[in-house]
């Protein structure tokens, strides 16, 4: 049990015990998807909605009665960990890809999964809450931004009243520029790929999944998406695909 003292309105003193609960959170699910690796996940959630994943609870989780109600909503939060960037120790500015790499922000003002926590907050379409021969109540997302297997602690539902904010900025992200990569991918290369899988796979590559300070026309980049090994090159704002192979 930790002790902390708070200060009050008034500047008195007060003792406060942390409860023992805070000191693990426990894993209620873990997410499927198409990303083995880091490597080609969307930079935020939301920004490729016609990715398709699926939450599996964990066999103490497997309660039907936990969701009741969840149908009724359109979106979803996600709490979920960092599982691939614990560490014992943390920074306080980082370097975000998306400005280059070579600049430092308060890690307070980035996403970033190097923090004291390694605590991540998706908001996501609930497309259904089905019921799998093997996995139980499982429920059907669009749109994460999290790889194969990471943990979830939690799950809310997405209130538009209180959650959306029309008006809100978004600091220095505001200032950068929003493109998309022209995607040449042949067909005898984009047909060893499922058919439904085609739209999402070509929306994360014009998001250029490569990081921002990597600008090498000649270098082949990869990731692993859905049981392929993706390759391509980037060269004029152009994406070009020059192999696929089934892992």
């Amino acid at each position: 049990m930790l002790r902390h003292i708070f200060v009050n309105l008034s500047g008195k003193t007060k003792p406060f015990t942390e409860p023992d609960y805070m000191s693990a959170l426990k894993i209620i699910a873990r997410i499927r998807t198409d990303f083995p690796t880091k490597f080609g996940v969307p930079r935020q959630s939301g920004i490729v909605n016609t990715l398709k994943a699926m939450i599996v609870f964990e066999p103490e989780y497997r309660n039907a009665s936990a969701l009741r109600g969840l149908e009724e909503f359109s979106h979803i939060w996600l709490i979920w960990g960092f599982s691939e960037a614990e560490r014992d120790e943390w920074s306080p500015t980082v370097r975000p890809p998306r400005l280059g790499g070579n600049r430092r922000m308060g890690v307070f003002a980035t996403r970033s999964p190097f923090r004291p926590n390694a605590i991540g907050l998706s908001s996501v379409k609930l497309d259904d809450i089905g019921k799998h021969p093997e996995f139980g109540t499982v429920l059907y997302i669009s749109g994460a931004d999290l790889m194969d297997n990471t943990p979830i602690y939690d799950i809310k539902p997405y209130l538009p009243f209180t959650d959306s904010h029309p008006d809100a900025f978004g600091g220095f992200t505001d200032t950068l520029p929003e493109y998309m990569l022209e995607v040449e991918f042949p067909d005898n290369l984009l047909n060893l790929i499922p058919d439904h899988m085609h739209r999402g796979l070509l929306e994360v590559l014009a998001q250029d999944p490569r990081p921002s300070y990597q600008n090498d026309p000649e270098r082949k980049y990869g990731f692993e998406f859905a049981g392929f090994e993706i390759r391509f090159t980037v060269a004029d704002n152009a994406l070009k695909v020059c192999g696929v192979k089934r892992l």
